[in-house]
Formats: structure tokens, sequence, C-alpha cells
């Protein structure tokens, strides 16, 4: 009986291979895309599966850096498990950095995880001060532990307003988990600021891996230096945290009414409604104010905002008494040009400078007037001066807080 039926067994075992074989050849083979970047030399195929994928930045061309040098992982698995083993998503995140960036960013690799927006210092401590822990205004944890600051960490004793502090209030600073909602979504370390986010938080790039309809994902792959207020948005006027339920309270305006465009729009989402702006502070992107050294520190530790925050209105406009303070152009290289009017026909005589000595290099004086260029929009505004006005602002009041008095903008009159 055995015997009849192995011819029959065998027919059916090359039928099997034949229409598997046929099968193989219908599937459309891969199309391997090697490339072999300059700083490693190594012969990578991500981009067989990233075809599509945009250039991180002109700085970090493909060419030069291609995936591996910044993300790790397999550079010649084909299996998309098998490639990203030992694969970093975010090279820019705290404990990443230091890695992948401090080669080429090492004053940044060190002031950021000493910055304010880094350490949550001044909230930590204003918490602990309040509910008794620690006496004095000397910040003395941080989120995580950096130079003389400890880690904060939640004691069992603590009271329990405290407890719900470290629970539930610690997603905005750069390095903490941000709230997978609307209007919140960014990512971590060096890229909270410089990857940009919808406020949807779906991907428009054109790497064909990445779903379009999964919130959580960057805009699109690239880094940037032109960070646009929305992006600020994402953690600042977003809401605000009430301090005896220790929650965070989400503003009550967003979405938008629906119709609103343009400057509208723009009018809406810029502060929450308790908020008080000048008009320049509404039309001015964020970055066009506050320097580098601002917004990622001096690799000094501060116990609170008002130790780093230090731009006031006086810095562009100067006073009743005195111009702002000024220093003259150094000449720009071809290695070096100014990223922000190299390509303006024009040749400025001077750059304003901070009361910190910070150049704003969008800033130059023509013909004896001053001008900023927007860093993201790239418009142009002369910047009118207090001097020769009808300003009656006191010579020891020049402080921003005093200029609102008179020049805060009316929300209720619209743009």
């Amino acid at each position: 009986m055995n015997l009849r039926r192995r011819p029959v067994a065998l027919a059916l075992i090359l039928a099997g291979a034949g229409l598997i074989a046929l099968a193989l050849l219908a599937t459309p083979r891969l199309s391997v895309v090697e490339i072999t970047p300059t700083r490693t030399g190594q012969v990578e195929r991500c981009l067989t599966c990233h075809q599509g994928i945009e250039p991180i930045s002109a700085g970090h061309s493909t060419e030069d850096f291609g995936c591996v040098s910044c993300h790790g992982g397999q550079p010649l698995a084909l299996d998309a498990d098998a490639a990203h083993t030992d694969m970093v998503r975010n090279p820019g995140a705290a404990g990443e950095a230091e890695k992948y960036c401090a080669e080429c960013h090492s004053a940044q690799a060190l002031y950021v995880p000493r910055a304010i927006m880094s350490t949550y210092a001044g909230a930590i401590g204003l918490v602990r001060r309040a509910f008794g822990l620690q006496d004095g205004g000397n910040a003395l944890f941080a989120v995580a532990q950096v130079d003389h600051l400890d880690e904060f960490i939640v004691g069992p004793d603590d009271p329990e307003p405290v407890k719900q502090f470290a629970e539930r209030c610690l997603t905005c600073h750069v390095n903490g988990e941000p709230r997978h909602e609307p209007y919140f979504y960014r990512s971590t370390g060096c890229s909270t600021c410089h990857v940009l986010y919808a406020d949807d938080g779906l991907y428009t790039g054109g790497d064909p891996t990445i779903p379009r309809d999964e919130p959580g994902h960057p805009l699109q792959h690239t880094f940037t230096r032109q960070i646009p207020y929305t992006q600020c948005n994402h953690c600042h006027n977003r809401g605000n945290y009430d301090l005896r339920s220790m929650e965070f309270l989400p503003r009550d305006d967003m979405p938008p009414p629906d119709g609103l465009t343009g400057q509208a729009l723009r009018l809406h989402e810029y502060y929450q409604p308790i908020g008080q702006f000048t008009k320049c502070e509404w039309e001015l992107e964020c970055i066009d104010c506050h320097t580098a050294r601002e917004v990622m520190g001096n690799g000094l530790l501060q116990n609170n905002r008002s130790e780093v925050q230090h731009i006031q209105c006086k810095d562009c406009h100067g006073t009743l008494d005195s111009p702002p303070l000024s220093r003259p152009v150094m000449q720009a290289t071809p290695s070096a040009p100014n990223p922000f009017l190299s390509d303006l026909a024009l040749e400025p005589d001077a750059h304003l400078i901070s009361q910190w000595g910070d150049v704003m290099a969008h800033t130059w004086r023509e013909d004896g007037q001053w001008y900023l260029r927007g860093k993201v929009t790239g418009e142009e505004y002369a910047i009118p001066m207090v001097q020769g006005t009808a300003c009656e602002q006191k010579p020891d009041e020049q402080d921003s807080r005093y200029c609102h008095q008179c020049h805060a903008y009316d929300r209720a009159a619209g743009p």
C-alpha cells in the first residue's frame, strides 16, 4: 500500500514546489539601496525601506552621516526587527546626546542638561518650600542628578501634595515624557525644540514606513533652527497647574473656533487668555527675542527662571536716556556666514547685543535705522527707538513689565 502511494506523494511534492517557485517569481524582489557615508566608510542599507525619508538637515547630510552615525542599529540587515536592534530612536534625548551630539555640539551638550528647562529645579524647589521640606531659595533637587543637585525622589513621609506633584506635574521639562494629546506632542532632549511636531502629532513626510494616521510622530524627519512659536507652545501657554489639587488644567479655549486663519489664529493660540503681551511679542517668534543662552542655559545651574531670562524691551528699543547696546559687525567668512542675513544685499555696520552680551545677529543698523529680520519668517521690521518720543516711563522703571502697562496688546480689538 505504501508503495502505491509514493508516486502520488512525490507528485504532490513536485506540484507544491512548482507553486512555491511561481509565487517567488511573482513576488517583486526587494530593491536593495546601499550608501557608504564618508564619516564611517561602512555600507548601510537603511534606505532600502526608508526611501523617501527627509534629510535630517543640510549640516547632517546622508552622504556624510548616513543613518547609523546617529541612530545606531544594524546597517546591513534587511529584516526590520534585525535592522532596528540597538537602534536609537531619538539621539538628541537625555543620555544619548552626549554620545551622538557632543562631538560637534560640545557646548550645547554641556549646557542643556543644566538648563532650568531640563532640571525643573525651580518648580521642584518652589513646591518643596511651600510644604516645609526645605528652607531658603536655593534649589536642591532636579528631575535627574546633575552636579550638586540631587535627583528629586519623593519620600514615604512627604506630604500628599508633593507626591501628587511628582506623579502628575513632571511632564514639562525637556526630558519629561509629554502628554500624548493634541497640542502637546513633542520629542525630548535637544529634539524638544529642534524637531517640529504638528498640533495633531501626525507625520507628513516621505518615509513610507511611518504611518500617516498614527499621532506621536514628528512633522518630518528634520532638524531646524527656525523654531516657530507653535513648537514652543507645545509646552508653554497650554494651561496652568493648580497647586491645590496638583493637577494640570489645560486651556478651555482649544481647539480654536472654526474659521480662524492667519493672524487671527495666531492671536488666539499665542498666549492663553490670561496672558498679557505687546504687539511685537505677538508678531515676532519667541526665538526672535529670547537668545540661545536663555533657552539652552549657560552651563550653570539656576534656581529659577528669573536667573536665566534676561531679555527686556530696552535691549532692542533703548530708553529715553540711551540707545540700545550694540557692537560692530564682525566680518563673516565663507565658512561661517551669518545664517540670518547672508542672503541679503546689505553691509550692516552693527548688531544689537543683550545686557548679557548675547549678539542678536538677526538685527542690523543701516543708515542710522535699526532693523530685525525674523528668524523663522524672514520678514523684516524697523525697530522704533524710545529716544525722542513722548514716552513717560520713569528712568528707574525700565524693565519690560513697566512697558506692558502702556503697550499691552488689546486682545479684544483683534488683529
